[in-house]
This record gives C-alpha cells, structure tokens and sequence, in this order.
C-alpha cells in the first residue's frame, strides 16, 4: 500500500533540480502552490518565465515573491553587474569551485527561501516544503548538504506550528543522477533555465551551466537537450 499523497509546495527557481523535483511532487503528492522568487539576480526574468511555463505545463499554481532587500545586501556577481560571473576552469578543482561559489553567494539565500515557504505552508496548511538541491553541489553550497535540510526541519519543529518538512527528492544524486531523474519522470526539461545569466541562450560558460552541460554528457543526454530546445516547448 503506497503512502498517502501529501500536500506540498514546491520552490522553483525554474532551473534543472528544482524542476526534476517539482516533477516529483507532482507525481507522488498533492502540489498546492509554487514559489520563485526574485532578489535582483541577473536571470530573475528567465527563471520566472521559465517557473511559469513549468507550471502551465504542470497545472500548478504559481506565485512569484518579490525580494528587492536581499537584491540590496548582496553585493556578489551573481545579483551585482560590477562583478564578472565566475567561468572555474575546472569542476574538479574544489579550491576554484569554492571560490565561485564564494563569487555567487546570496545571503542566507536558501534559509530564507525555505522560512518564506514555512509561512505559506503553515498558513495554507500544507506538509511539505520540495527544494531541488543535488550531492554535487553541496560539497561548496552547504545549504544543499543533507545536514542543511535536517537543521531546517529542526528549526521548524520550534518555529512552526504545523511543521512542515523540508525534503529533496534530488539531494542524494550528482547534476547526471538529475538529469536521468528528469527524463525518467518526463519532467518538462525543455523549459528549464540553468545559466547565472540572462541573455537570450544559456552561456554555457558559467560554473551552473558548465555543470549542467557535464551533466547532459554524463547521463547522455546532451543531443536529446538541444534538440528539445531547438524544438520548442512541448516537444519532448
């Protein structure tokens, strides 16, 4: 007998973990609304539009939460123009790819993200918080290690009354283990957007693309991605 379908709300910034695992949710629980937010981040635009055709597509309700204070307390490459997006030239190489992550850090972006979500889960009485963090990364973003996702469900024992639980169906796999999920799912990775720009393509320069670009390789997929995304939306 399977488990209960649960109600959730997913946190979908529109790139490629976060949709893989809003397909999760929708397959295995009850989704109830969408959250994207937007803190000045130079793909703000592309990932909002991506979030909203992932949720027409999924037939999820979807809300945009506007954060202009954390665009203003940032002052990294990944929000600021006076900064160049880091391009490490190796993925392998965990001083380079600390040093990014370093470049790109968002104050307390994921815990605010997540205590955000917890107000409208309590309030809309919902269960579960779906983030989309991955192995790979968590070795330079601590807030997508296994450890992060425990002390959050720790803090809202204490700062909620219904406590929600934060889980991520992706946390174990690396960006490859990801993408297989994805198709596995038929997750509609045509829409996704993954590149610290905004520009019309993905760079596939920066450190989030250059991941995404060796995910693709890895679990195969490259040629399947492009030619969805040649394709236009709705033909996976």
């Amino acid at each position: 007998m399977s488990a209960p379908r649960q109600r959730a709300l997913v946190l979908l910034s529109g790139g490629l973990d976060s949709t893989v695992a809003c397909k999760w949710a929708v397959d295995n629980h009850d989704v109830r609304l969408a959250l994207t937010f937007d803190y000045g981040q130079r793909a703000a635009l592309r990932e909002m539009k991506a979030a909203q055709a992932i949720c027409r597509r999924l037939g999820l309700t979807h809300r945009i939460i506007l954060l202009e204070w954390l665009a203003e307390i940032t002052h990294t490459a990944l929000v600021t123009h006076e900064q160049a997006l880091p391009h490490p030239e190796s993925l392998e190489d965990r001083e380079a790819t600390a040093e990014s992550a370093r470049a790109v850090w968002v104050p307390n972006r994921n815990g605010v993200f997540v205590n955000i979500a917890a107000a409208f889960a309590e309030s809309e009485g919902l269960d579960l918080i779906v983030a989309g963090f991955n192995a790979e990364e968590a070795a330079t973003f601590p807030d997508n290690s296994p450890e992060f996702v425990e002390a959050t469900n720790r803090a809202l024992e204490w700062s909620t009354l219904r406590h929600p639980a934060l889980v991520s169906p992706t946390q174990p796999l690396t960006k490859a283990g990801v993408v297989r999920m994805g198709r596995d799912l038929a997750a509609p990775l045509d829409l996704i957007w993954a590149c610290y720009g905004g520009g019309e393509e993905h760079c596939w320069e920066c450190e989030s693309c250059r991941r995404l670009k060796r995910a693709l390789y890895a679990a195969e997929a490259w040629d399947w991605f492009r030619g969805l995304r040649e394709a236009g939306p709705g033909h996976e």
